[in-house]
């Protein structure tokens, strides 16, 4: 151990006195005092410690000196202190002695420790100087032997191997890494057993790797070797240790396979394929399954025409002869092979050994005689295969082909033919000479033909030797084409996407061939309608393009077409056009239900709507309701009916009428008033009809007279009276007409007096008749017409201005009733006269 001298600490600097010596605040320092700079330094020296120090502990390593004294410390901080290792160095805060307090394994703490010092003020724990930081160095001990990674290792080397053997040997120690004590001698101990000799070679430190220089292994004498090695270090003590290396040999390919026979016999049929012919065995001394025991066969000579081959049986190592192409008899009767054998994996010799005579390239050899048996040979046609050219759907009966057969081994004329086949039965076969000849139509256009136009025939001849032997001849017959298919539409529906276009194309196709096919000639069908929706653009090719002339609804169209070929072969398709928004790939799009729904919140908000709503038309009818008014007694303001066409007078009227007179009634128009009373009437006309009528050409003018009257006959206690007036503007008054009609409100019409008769009917008439002049005009002396005593009601209000005067005056002032009342009369009269009406 190295002593440590001048340890630690010479300050050089000087301080001067000054109240920060005292504790002072520098600020009270006066203004006038000079400052001066100061400086300090530690001065460190090498601090080492010997590893795995037996002691005794705690142990003083070094001196920590400062010039400063008076209230300070000392204290060290870093590895080995409060890192780890933890507690192995302290100081003594007031000496600054350093101690260290057990031992320490450097392999196990491989970097120095790196410890810091620093100077401490007592009371402030304030650092007084700077930091000084330095490394203790742990003294590496020879404490660890050189070791190999495995004590005990195998390895396989093939017997063929010669230099260095597979397998690196790599060694290990842990001590200081440039220090004898790191650095190893490995060496071969031993080896058992000892030929051939082994030896090992010293890569680099920590590796070695053993070599055979000289000899060879052999697997067949030995099969495992058993190596000593050793690894030292030059370390004070040296140390060392030792591993085992085990040498399993493997087998090479060191002896070729050899034929147990030299020669083979065998025989065969004349023109047979035939596997297996014969198998040949050979013996190799080599390990069984691996590359040096497996045998390859091959034929040296004898196989010009490539009739036989040879193969390696993997499971016994024989070779097996076959037959690939059938040999003749007539041409030869035996046939001798030459054969040849060796290994997959190539021969290894040693060197040593081969001067014996054994060579690289040696294979054995052995002879095998095929004989071939004489058989009967099949008959041969002169011609296969056959191609004829025939007519589609020509007529059946023509003879299109008769074969021409040669046999050696028999009687041609013996000789019999089948029909192998014939798919579609277009031919037949004369069994004798094997004329072939057709037994219906042939069609081009065949599905089994797949549009290739070539119906393929299979014969057969067969001899009659022992056994018969059967020759086949393919006779494939092209049929040429003609214009026997019309065109069609490939598709019959197409899909027109209104979203993309106006146009789609419409394909064609037609079975036969050019020039009985396309291109072809497309037009629309000669209708007004469909001219008008549609055109084609292109008209001829394959296909066309059908464009809409205009926007079509949605839907589906048939849209009828003529095809031609070339040949004008005309062909009408009717298609079906669907128009409607495509989405990709041209399809329609599906079509979207139609649908809605509330929410709580909008259910709510709807009920809350209605609430409100019939809040607000409450509240109107009630503000806008009037009180109730009683209604004055009148009549009953039915209207009249106006559209009546029948006679002069009811066809039934009621038997008794009351017509009493009832003091005056005032009439009033626009010009004048008139007064007269209903005592002035004819007493003519009270015979119970309920009105009159007089015509003239003139303006009419209409009065309703309303008025609450009674009467014995009826239910109903209100009644309305409409009187239609006719008058004629001229110099006399020449005929007016009165309608009454009476609608009761009670029953509607429901009930009807039974008070009418036939009797009163006669007597209407009799009395209409009595004033007639015969030309179908009221006498113009018709008194006026008394009605009943209608009671004391209330008048109408729109009555109620009229005055009546009591004057007597005659009704001239009806002859101008005022501007208004004249064009509702010339109205009237239009109407009439289209009408054609006679009055």
């Amino acid at each position: 151990m190295r002593t440590v001298g001048l340890l630690l600490l010479s300050a050089l600097c000087s301080i001067s006195k000054s109240h920060l010596d005292h504790g002072e605040p520098s600020k009270q320092r006066s203004q006038q005092e000079p400052l001066v700079r100061t400086k300090r330094r530690w001065v460190l020296s090498t601090i080492e410690l010997q590893e795995e120090d037996p002691g005794p502990y705690p142990k003083s390593i070094s001196q920590m000196f400062n010039e400063r004294v008076g209230n300070h410390e000392f204290q060290i901080s870093g590895n080995g202190v409060d890192q780890d290792p933890m507690n192995v160095f302290t100081i003594d805060s007031h000496t600054g002695e350093v101690f260290a307090h057990r031992a320490v394994d450097r392999e196990q703490y491989e970097k120095p420790f790196h410890i810091k010092f620093d100077i401490l003020d007592k009371d402030t724990k304030k650092k007084l100087d700077r930091e000084l930081a330095f490394d203790v160095e742990i003294m590496d001990l020879n404490d660890n032997a050189p070791t190999f990674k495995n004590s005990r290792m195998t390895i396989e080397v093939n017997e063929k191997t010669t230099g260095y053997l597979p397998g690196k040997l790599d060694v290990i120690d842990r001590d200081q890494a440039g220090t004898p004590n790191s650095k190893i001698t490995v060496s071969l101990i031993s080896q058992e057993p000892k030929e051939p000799q082994i030896s090992l070679e010293q890569l680099y430190n920590t590796q070695a790797q053993l070599t055979l220089k000289s000899g060879c292994f052999d697997y067949d004498k030995i099969k495992k070797y058993e190596v000593r090695l050793i690894a030292k270090d030059h370390g004070q003590p040296s140390l060392s240790s030792t591993a085992v290396l085990t040498i399993n040999i493997l087998d090479g390919n060191t002896h070729p396979p050899m034929f147990k026979e030299k020669e083979y016999q065998g025989e065969v049929m004349e023109l047979q394929i035939i596997q297996d012919v014969l198998r040949v065995a050979v013996e190799d001394k080599d390990t069984p399954n691996t590359e040096g025991w497996q045998a390859e066969y091959f034929i040296i000579k004898g196989n010009e025409e490539g009739s036989y081959k040879i193969d390696t049986d993997p499971k016994t190592n024989e070779g097996i002869l076959s037959v690939v192409k059938g040999k003749d008899y007539e041409s030869t009767s035996f046939v001798t092979l030459e054969v040849g054998v060796k290994n997959k994996e190539p021969l290894w010799v040693c060197k040593e050994k081969a001067s014996s005579g054994t060579k690289k390239d040696f294979y054995d050899t052995a002879v095998i005689t095929i004989k071939v048996k004489d058989v009967n040979d099949p008959p041969v046609f002169a011609q296969n295969p056959v191609v004829l050219h025939v007519m589609e759907e020509e007529d059946p009966g023509k003879v299109l082909f008769t074969p021409e057969v040669k046999d050696v081994d028999s009687d041609v004329s013996q000789i019999r033919y089948e029909l192998l086949e014939d798919p579609n039965n277009y031919v037949s076969i004369d069994k004798k000479t094997g004329k072939l000849t057709s037994v219906k139509k042939m069609d081009r256009e065949l599905a089994l033909l797949n549009g290739t136009g070539i119906y393929t025939i299979l014969i057969a001849a067969i001899d009659n030797g022992e056994p018969p032997a059967t020759a086949t001849c393919t006779v494939q017959i092209h049929l040429s084409d003609v214009n026997d298919n019309k065109p069609e539409l490939v598709n019959k529906g197409v899909t027109l996407c209104a979203n993309k276009g106006n146009k789609v194309m419409v394909a064609a196709r037609d079975a036969d061939i050019s020039p009985y096919a396309g291109p072809f000639f497309f037009s629309l069908k000669n209708d007004e309608k469909i001219l008008k929706l549609w055109k084609l653009d292109p008209s001829s090719g394959d296909e066309c393009g059908l464009v809409s002339k205009k926007d079509l609804y949605f839907g589906n169209y048939l849209v009828p077409l003529e095809i031609r070929d070339q040949q004008n072969m005309l062909a009408q398709e009717t298609l079906e056009v669907m128009v409607c928004d495509c989405e990709e790939d041209n399809v329609c799009r599906s079509k979207k239900r139609i649908g809605a729904s509330l929410g709580p919140a909008g259910i709510g908000a709807a009920f809350a709507g209605l609430l409100f709503f019939l809040l607000l038309l409450l509240i109107f009818i009630c503000k806008c309701k009037k009180a109730f008014k009683p209604i004055k007694e009148e009549g009953i303001q039915t209207f009249m009916n106006y559209n009546q066409e029948g006679g002069l007078s009811e066809c039934k009227t009621e038997p008794i009428l009351l017509l009493t007179p009832t003091g005056s009634t005032a009439v009033t128009d626009g010009v004048k008033k008139g007064f007269f009373k209903a005592s002035q009437y004819h007493p003519a006309t009270m015979d119970g009809v309920y009105g009159y009528k007089r015509s003239a050409l003139g303006m009419g003018d209409d009065m309703n007279l309303l008025g609450g009257w009674r009467q014995r006959d009826t239910l109903s206690r209100n009644g309305a009276q409409t009187f239609k007036r006719t008058t004629v503007s001229t110099s006399t008054l020449q005929s007016s007409s009165w309608n009454h009609n009476r609608n009761s409100s009670f029953h509607r019409g429901a009930l009807k007096h039974s008070l009418l008769s036939d009797q009163h009917i006669s007597d209407h008439l009799n009395r209409r008749l009595y004033t007639l002049d015969g030309t179908r005009a009221y006498s113009p002396e018709f008194g006026p017409f008394i009605y009943a005593h209608e009671g004391g009601g209330s008048r109408c209000p729109s009555l109620d201005g009229i005055s009546v005067n009591t004057t007597e005056e005659d009704l001239t002032f009806l002859n101008n009733l005022g501007p208004k009342f004249k064009t509702l009369g010339q109205i009237c009269q239009q109407a009439l006269e289209q009408k054609d009406v006679e009055l």
